[in-house]
């Protein structure tokens, strides 16, 4: 039978954002992990050459899937075999991939709450039961190998994200090695979901195939790259799991856009057009962290990398998408609610995207101090 999945509800926010705008509203775009720029020059132009010279079709460009082996070796010294890098149309798809090659119907997959809202839905959808595990201040919100010794039974799988949605926090590399032995020893299979890699500000990120060589790792260009809707990503998958990936990726999305793979080759040198957006990002973390408390939002998930700022409003709501609502309604700030990430304790929390330029952080601030200073406390 079908299953029913939980909405997106940032989607309906962003919904209601973007009608205001129409209106003649001054919106400012807070609500979803993307970045407000765009792909880097380079990798414009080549797309502009190759729209004039290439008919283009269904095509895996090889030397892109070198360059993809090439940067684990350079960033984590780590060999990949290009053959075990399948691109994919985005994140999204490489995740359904990993699901489908590691699991069947009635598995159970470990992951952390909060979390991202399609990793939950997703496995519904695939029926395959979620093993949500509350993941609090205590935890810097994020898995632990000692959560995941204490489950019993032993899940199916365990799904890692470090840089992790909706929080930022990243799990130190000892801690990672820790959670790759508890699940070699107990034969869990691992998913990383690495795509805010290349975005850190604290720890440093490890790949988890720095200690399971075996791990699917799935990432893509949408967040560090700036290319959220050219639709590309990849999936790098253990040598006896190729042929299974390959037949996965070509009967259900055949190729990623060709246009975006030769755009991505080139967006993977443009590391002074990036590390520029970084820096921005830099920024405007900094000025979130010094506005929010001032506001009276003084807990908040530690933001180590990503874009996200997860802040603890319990104090003035248990709705966080009427919250949210309100919020956007009133100030033209778009936020996403916490509900999405947490179905248990995400009323009592909203998250806050600063992938945007540091003038439209800085007038969101302006817009959103009165209206947290006029809240009312609850409880």
């Amino acid at each position: 039978m079908p299953v029913d999945i939980d909405p997106f509800h940032a989607i309906a926010i962003s919904r209601l954002a973007h009608r205001m705008g129409v209106e003649g509203r001054s919106v400012i775009h807070m609500e979803f992990g993307q970045p407000s720029t765009g792909a880097p020059a380079p990798a414009i132009a080549a797309a502009h050459r190759i729209l004039d010279t290439d008919g283009m079709g269904y095509w895996e460009s090889p030397p892109l899937k070198a360059r993809i082996a090439a940067y684990y070796a350079e960033a984590h010294g780590v060999s990949v075999d290009p053959e075990r890098i399948i691109l994919t149309c985005g994140a999204s798809p490489a995740f359904v991939m990993a699901l489908s090659c590691l699991f069947l119907p009635g598995a159970r997959v470990a992951l952390a709450r909060p979390g991202y809202v399609a990793y939950r839905n997703t496995l519904k959808a695939m029926h395959i039961e979620p093993v949500e595990l509350a993941c609090g201040e205590a935890e810097r919100f994020q898995i632990t190998a000692a959560a995941i010794e204490a489950l019993d039974p032993a899940p199916d799988g365990l799904i890692v994200a470090s840089p992790a949605n909706p929080t930022g926090t990243i799990i130190p590399p000892e801690e990672l090695k820790a959670i790759a032995e508890v699940c070699n020893r107990r034969g869990i299979a691992l998913v990383s979901d690495e795509i805010y890699h290349g975005l850190s500000y604290t720890l440093p990120a490890d790949t988890l195939l720095q200690h399971k060589p075996d791990a699917m790792i799935v990432n893509s260009f949408s967040k560090y790259y700036s290319m959220a809707g050219w639709r590309l990503g990849w999936l790098v998958v253990p040598d006896a799991m190729i042929d299974k990936a390959r037949a996965r990726m070509g009967n259900l999305f055949l190729t990623p856009p060709s246009l975006a793979q030769h755009a991505g080759l080139i967006a993977f040198d443009c590391r002074d057009e990036l590390e520029g957006h970084v820096a921005t990002y830099r920024r405007n973390r900094a000025l979130m962290l010094e506005a929010l408390p001032a506001m009276g939002l003084r807990r908040i998930a530690p933001p180590d990398g990503a874009f996200y700022i997860y802040a603890d409003v319990g104090h003035l709501t248990q709705d966080s998408l009427a919250f949210c609502e309100t919020l956007l309604r009133d100030t033209g700030v778009a936020t996403a609610p916490g509900v999405d990430f947490d179905p248990v304790d995400g009323h009592a929390f909203m998250r806050f995207s600063f992938a945007v330029s540091s003038d439209r952080v800085e007038d969101a601030v302006a817009r959103m101090t009165p209206w947290f200073a006029a809240r009312p406390l609850i409880g």
